[in-house]
């Protein structure tokens, strides 16, 4: 076979694994497609990529084509820092929500917060990732990402004279379920990995050796990144470090919890258990 066709999140939140694969040489071992989220799950569904980073909806709707890998994944357990509603009113006033197109998780974590625990019942509407755009067409914008890291800075070097309103959406789900949110994981199409246990364990190493690298030399990760971003080294030291890539038990619990409220409200199907990929 050739390189294995695997999926990289164009986003600073992947920026450590990143970093880590390109000082490893891992790079050379791969074919590798940078991209946004949602157009990386696709191309995993579709047998377009053969590992990839997935967000979780999609992961628990197709669950039973993929092998999740082992402690790798993209959450908090706590605020994220990019996952944000921006909104010039309060909660009680918003009634129509502005979905980030490059999202699918956290459009679905959204809507979970606004009708089960806020109890509110807006309109939505999807849009491409502006605030600005966003603000004009509807009371609150939900992004992902680089754009909603923006926000967040912003609003806290405003301070109290900020006229937008920043709601982290994981710190908003920790405060209701008690546990991490999982965005995203990585995952093998289960039939690639049957026939290649060997290059899915190798990938998995690479990925997991390369970002624990990175986080070692946060700092200069950060201080790097710093000077193509508006975001000062402090500030991407933070995120990189707030950021959750554990797969553990409690990031496990988290999913299912998600995986049980989504699969209640009909977004999903019911996931039995999360199958991992050996490795």
């Amino acid at each position: 076979m050739g390189r294995p066709r695997v999926g990289h999140i164009q986003f600073l939140n992947c920026l450590p694994l990143y970093w880590g694969l390109v000082h490893s040489g891992a790079l050379l071992d791969l074919e590798l497609t940078k991209d946004t989220p949602d157009r990386l799950s696709d191309a995993l569904v579709a047998g377009d990529l053969d590992i990839g980073p997935i967000s979780l909806v999609e992961y628990l709707r197709h669950a039973g084509d993929l092998a999740v890998l082992p402690d790798l994944a993209v959450g908090s357990d706590g605020p994220v820092l990019s996952v944000v509603a921006t909104s010039a009113l309060p909660l009680s006033e918003v009634r129509t929500v502005a979905l980030g197109s490059t999202s699918r998780t956290s459009v679905l974590l959204a809507r979970m917060l606004f009708e089960q625990r806020w109890g509110l019942r807006p309109q939505y509407v999807t849009m491409p990732p502006d605030i600005p755009l966003m603000l004009r067409e509807a009371d609150l914008a939900v992004t992902i990402g680089d754009v909603a890291l923006r926000a967040t800075y912003d609003a806290e070097r405003a301070g109290p004279g900020h006229p937008l309103r920043v709601f982290d959406l994981a710190r908003e789900w920790r405060e209701w379920t008690g546990l991490p949110m999982v965005f995203a994981l990585w995952a093998a199409r289960r039939s690639f990995a049957a026939a290649h246990p060997g290059v899915v364990k190798e990938v998995h190493e690479a990925f997991r050796s390369s970002l624990d690298a990175a986080l070692l030399e946060v700092d200069e990760v950060a201080r790097r990144a710093a000077r193509f971003e508006v975001f000062d080294p402090a500030t991407l030291a933070r995120y990189f470090t707030t950021l959750d890539f554990r797969l553990g038990a409690r990031q496990q619990a988290g999913i299912l919890e998600f995986a049980r409220r989504a699969a209640a409200r009909g977004d999903v199907p019911p996931l039995g258990e999360i199958v991992f990929a050996s490795v």
